[in-house]
């Protein structure tokens, strides 16, 4: 789920980069500074680190692994012996780097500014550090693994399809990502949350689909343009794919979903005659989709310490937004937002253009979307659980309403898993911002506890 002023609609801290073709000149010869650096931008409490590849022709590319960004490239190149310069173009804040190159000391020192801010970046040499991430699934894998494409109307959707080896009609997992534009790792600050699970439950003996969402990866379409009509078609497109291969088990196909997809998976397996046999729902919000980006606002923007005063600013510019977007008023709540946005100090102030850009079909169907009705049809087994300490899905907030909406259904499991945050890490604060920093991926516990619950109703072998 989205949090934070309408600067900052992203669902789990991270944006990806759309970046332009670089560009260089004989004049403005690389040398000294080709090859590769690193550093961190210094942002208080949350330093990110980063590499540049500075190329002899004059061009630049950019790591940030913790945003999952590799090798973007960069535009407005200069590596002289004057200035070392570079942007990222379409990125909200236009990000921009200017250092020099001391000989004497062998770095670049200079400063990264976006959105009028500006932060300290000295860079040295050598390939930024990957993050330390040992749950990690590495080959060689101990089943197969093949590369898939099918049509959900006039887009095709790639994926992934783990199995295990040997013959036989194996039960089979969709997995469906949270909100905005997930690849099929569902990869998030150098976590892949889905890879892990895929792997983990084709271990234990099923067929698992992970797929990219529409406009990522090998999938056509643009997400923004999608409501969640479209969405839950991609999904039964997906369980439909599954139920014609001739080593699934038509009758055991069902859904996992995290966060958005949480919405999702229900509102799929509530079709009649979906051939969804179960459900599996990851920080699955249970209340309408404004109420939650509210209730997210307030939560992390309180967990960061933002002053009372502000605090309160943005959660009721957050709730007044959320209700005109919630009744159709996109004009209105664009007209608002920037208001709001002019009202706000200068350095944190957006570009026109990215207000304007928020306000998509998407969002407006993530905002007024009602899980109740689905959930409350649901009559396969479904087990939904939270993370004691997510800040983006409060389980205050959802977990009684979830075993409200699934009280008629015969087979509901719900529960919390203390300590835990919205990526089912353990987490002290459950602060998205410390996402990056946590080297588990997803809680041992909570790995085996979909394993066994999963192994109890439909047995792989």
């Amino acid at each position: 789920m989205r949090t934070g002023r309408v600067t900052a609609f992203v669902l789990l801290v991270i944006a990806a980069l759309v970046v332009g073709c670089s560009s260089g000149s004989d004049s403005n010869p690389p040398e000294p500074t080709t090859g590769d650096w690193h550093g961190a931008i210094e942002i208080p409490g949350k330093p990110i680190d980063l590499g540049v590849t500075f190329t002899d022709n004059g061009a630049a590319t950019i790591d940030i692994p913790m945003q999952s960004v590799h090798a973007a490239p960069l535009k407005d190149v200069k590596t002289d012996r004057t200035a070392v310069e570079f942007a990222i173009a379409d990125f909200p804040g236009d990000p921009k780097y200017r250092g020099t190159y001391d000989s004497g000391t062998d770095k670049i020192t200079g400063d990264y500014t976006q959105s009028g801010q500006s932060f300290p970046l000295t860079l040295q040499r050598g390939k930024v550090a990957e993050p330390v991430r040992p749950q990690e699934p590495q080959p060689p894998f101990p089943y197969q693994s093949d590369e898939v494409t099918y049509r959900s109307g006039d887009i095709t959707i790639a994926g992934t399809l783990t199995k295990p080896q040997g013959d036989g009609r194996f039960p089979a997992v969709l997995m469906i990502t949270g909100s905005g534009p997930q690849d099929r790792n569902e990869e998030i600050l150098g976590h892949k949350s889905f890879l892990l699970i895929a792997d983990t439950l084709t271990r234990a003996g099923y067929a698992v689909l992970r797929v990219d969402d529409r406009g990522v990866g090998g999938t056509g379409g643009k997400l923004d343009d999608a409501n969640y009509t479209d969405l839950a078609d991609d999904a039964a497109a997906g369980v439909s794919f599954l139920r014609a291969r001739p080593d699934v088990d038509p009758a055991r196909v069902g859904l996992f979903g995290h966060s958005e997809g949480g919405y999702l998976a229900p509102l799929v397996a509530s079709r009649p005659d979906s051939g969804v046999a179960f459900a599996i729902l990851m920080a699955g919000p249970a209340v309408v989709g404004a109420d939650v980006v509210v209730e997210q606002t307030k939560l992390i923007g309180a967990a960061e310490g933002t002053p009372a005063d502000e605090l309160d600013t943005q959660v009721r510019d957050t709730a007044d937004l959320m209700a005109l977007v919630r009744t159709g008023d996109i004009a209105g709540a664009k007209e608002l937002a920037h208001r709001q946005n002019a009202a706000a100090p200068e350095n944190k102030r957006a570009k026109d253009s990215d207000i304007d850009a928020q306000f998509t079909p998407y969002f407006a169907a993530l905002v007024g979307y009602d899980p109740a009705p689905a959930l409350q049809a649901m009559r396969v087994p479904v087990l939904a659980f939270y993370g004691g300490k997510d800040l983006q899905v409060p389980a205050a907030q959802n977990e009684q309403p979830m075993r409200t909406n699934l009280s008629a259904d015969p087979d509901a499991t719900v529960l919390t898993f203390p300590g835990l945050n919205h990526l089912m890490q353990p987490t002290e604060t459950g602060k998205p911002s410390e996402y990056s920093t946590i080297e588990t991926t997803t809680s041992p516990e909570v790995l085996s506890y979909i394993t066994t619950w999963l192994t109890q109703r439909f047995p792989a072998k």
